[in-house]
């Protein structure tokens, strides 16, 4: 009888952990499904049963990077704000949840993820650069204010202006030298944001960024004005003496040196 019962739990315990391994595959599938379909409602609930929100799919890539990609922008925010997110996260390209929220325009997303401490600054590529790229200026606006580098270098050395004049916008561009990006600065090629203006035949950006250079080269020489030397003022000449009929007549006096030369 004792090895009956002993026998009997064991039968249980085997069926509680085979049903539970069940029901876990049935809940992934459930949720990717549920994911690819932005079908938020059943994502949620599972979230609430405990699925696990960083799971990554058959492919090894995390779920919040799935929904940006497929896009499912309800799924994507829902995971976004959902406690113990991984919200910097990568895909083989080393792209981000911020990076492709910010290149779609996804603004409440970008807004979301940054929360939640995803990486404005990070290596190579960035966000900005690929705000930038789409030239999606409130997006660009939202990372300058969260501290992003502007004149981060791609792994080629191009800046986020460089990629705005050459794929952006001329709003991206005005915004970005508002703020002070680098007019000047060259990538590996040797390519400044102008050059790039000029291969993306962007005329609207190519005069923006001459007129950048301009103003830059005109704020130099008055700096340049403004600290050089000043010039020894030329001794004024002494005045010619008067003759003495001069002196003697009646003619109202020659003016004084000093009130000549003012």
């Amino acid at each position: 009888m004792h090895y009956f019962n002993k026998f009997k739990k064991c039968v249980v315990l085997i069926g509680f952990f085979a049903f539970n391994s069940f029901a876990h595959a049935g809940s992934y599938e459930d949720f990717f499904k549920a994911l690819q379909l932005d079908d938020v409602k059943t994502v949620q609930a599972l979230l609430q049963r405990g699925f696990d929100p960083n799971t990554v799919n058959p492919k090894g890539v995390p779920a919040l990077l799935v929904a940006v990609q497929e896009p499912s922008i309800k799924v994507a925010q829902l995971l976004a704000s959902w406690p113990k997110i991984k919200a910097e996260v990568r895909n083989e390209n080393d792209e981000s949840p911020l990076m492709l929220a910010a290149i779609k325009g996804y603004l409440p997303l970008v807004k979301q993820l940054i929360e939640n401490d995803a990486d404005v600054n990070k290596t190579g590529w960035t966000p900005l650069h690929y705000a930038a790229t789409s030239g999606h200026v409130a997006i660009i606006e939202l990372l300058l204010e969260n501290s992003a580098y502007i004149d981060a270098e791609s792994p080629n050395g191009s800046t986020p202006l460089m990629m705005a004049a050459m794929y952006g916008t001329p709003e991206a561009v005005k915004v970005l030298i508002q703020a002070g990006a680098d007019l000047n600065v060259k990538n590996q090629l040797g390519l400044t944001a102008l050059d790039f203006a000029v291969r993306g035949n962007r005329q609207n950006a190519k005069e923006l960024i001459e007129t950048g250079l301009q103003r830059e080269a005109a704020r130099k020489a008055r700096n340049q004005a403004t600290v050089a030397p000043a010039t020894p003022a030329t001794p004024a000449k002494s005045a010619t003496p008067a003759t003495p009929a001069a002196a003697s007549s009646t003619a109202p006096a020659a003016p004084a040196v000093g009130n000549a030369v003012k």
